[in-house]
């Protein structure tokens, strides 16, 4: 096996140059965007500013770190003051912004379609719009919008519309919803919040049965699977006790957990990796850089040294080639229909 690990790598490194990586989790920030955030006094809601972008930076990003596409989305904030006229305005805006970038570069980006929730009758609306007409690649949901957790009953017709189109959903997490400020201040919510934002959202999914309900949709949970590998086996363990008692309704695990997928932004290694594979196949794993939110240098050696790391583990080598580019392949190479 060692040997075979080897030549394996040597095959790797030899073909580094023709290596095609696929980045699922990286962001489009439209000038309209951030007139909207500014003009509601937004741009630090998130205790982290938002970076500058441009198409021609994201490029040169690519080509340095050897990304051959991108998967654009929103980032967060969600913009929704209390105007849904502004924020449809806006959503549109920039869902017809990357639809425009992926028609001038076919074969460098997608994008998934940004929703102006929590206005549920708008984003059924845009959610057909960029599907059927942009030709979205997925969609992008925050965890909360304005309190509106994923999961929430008032979501399903939502969820119904993104199930007929066969739909690729990517979360991205969103500052939580009541938010605690003095408890947060000292620690920006990228550091720890966003992990357990993330997986409140995607346990509240699961215990309401939503991937079950809605079986032809495909869930990308972001940075590393936050806390789920922690979160799912502390579920299963009390699920029987509180299952018993009328707490919670039945949980279908397999029909939920095998239609999540896990991108690899926010600190990915081999022991991370490892314990992902605790609660999920290689095959569901996906490379992610969260460009612009790191700098482009930075992320370009992240992806150099996590690629080096893979190739040395004789765990993980054989599936090095699956997290970089073919699980995202196969993900986005379905095509939706309009049943």
């Amino acid at each position: 096996m060692k040997y075979k690990l080897i030549i394996m790598t040597m095959l790797f490194a030899a073909n580094a140059t023709a290596q095609t990586t696929i980045d699922v989790h990286s962001h489009i920030i439209t000038p309209e965007y951030v007139e909207v955030l500014q003009k509601n006094h937004a741009e630090m809601e998130e205790g982290f500013p938002v970076p500058q972008w441009s198409a021609e930076s994201h490029l040169q990003f690519m080509d340095a770190a050897g990304i051959e596409c991108s998967v654009l989305t929103l980032s967060a904030p969600q913009p929704f003051f209390g105007n849904a006229d502004e924020s449809s305005r806006c959503i549109r805006q920039v869902n017809e912004a990357s639809a425009r970038l992926k028609a001038a570069h076919p074969d460098r980006f997608k994008f998934c379609a940004a929703l102006p929730l929590p206005d549920v009758d708008a984003a059924v609306k845009e959610a057909i719009y960029a599907l059927d007409t942009l030709h979205a690649d997925g969609i992008k949901l925050a965890t909360n919008s304005r309190g509106q957790y994923l999961g929430d009953e008032a979501l399903d017709t939502l969820m119904k519309v993104l199930d007929e189109r066969n739909a690729v959903i990517i979360i991205h997490p969103h500052r939580p919803t009541p938010y605690e400020a003095k408890l947060m201040q000292n620690t920006p919510l990228a550091m720890s919040e966003y992990p357990a934002e993330t997986t409140r959202a995607v346990v509240n999914m699961i215990s309401r049965n939503v991937l079950a309900r809605y079986p032809n949709l495909k869930v990308v949970v972001p940075h590393c699977g936050s806390y789920l590998p922690l979160a799912v086996p502390r579920m299963k363990a009390v699920y029987s006790a509180v299952h018993a008692k009328g707490l919670v309704q039945t949980i279908d695990w397999e029909a939920n957990l095998s239609r999540l997928y896990y991108d690899l932004a926010g600190g990915a290694s081999p022991e991370i990796i490892k314990i992902m594979l605790s609660i999920t196949t290689p095959d569901h794993i996906l490379y992610g850089s969260d460009y612009p939110y790191i700098s482009g240098d930075v992320l370009t050696k992240n992806k150099q040294n996590l690629t080096d790391a893979l190739l040395r583990d004789e765990q993980l080598a054989p599936y090095a080639e699956m997290f970089l580019y073919k699980n995202a392949t196969n993900l986005f190479g379905q095509t939706h229909t309009n049943n």
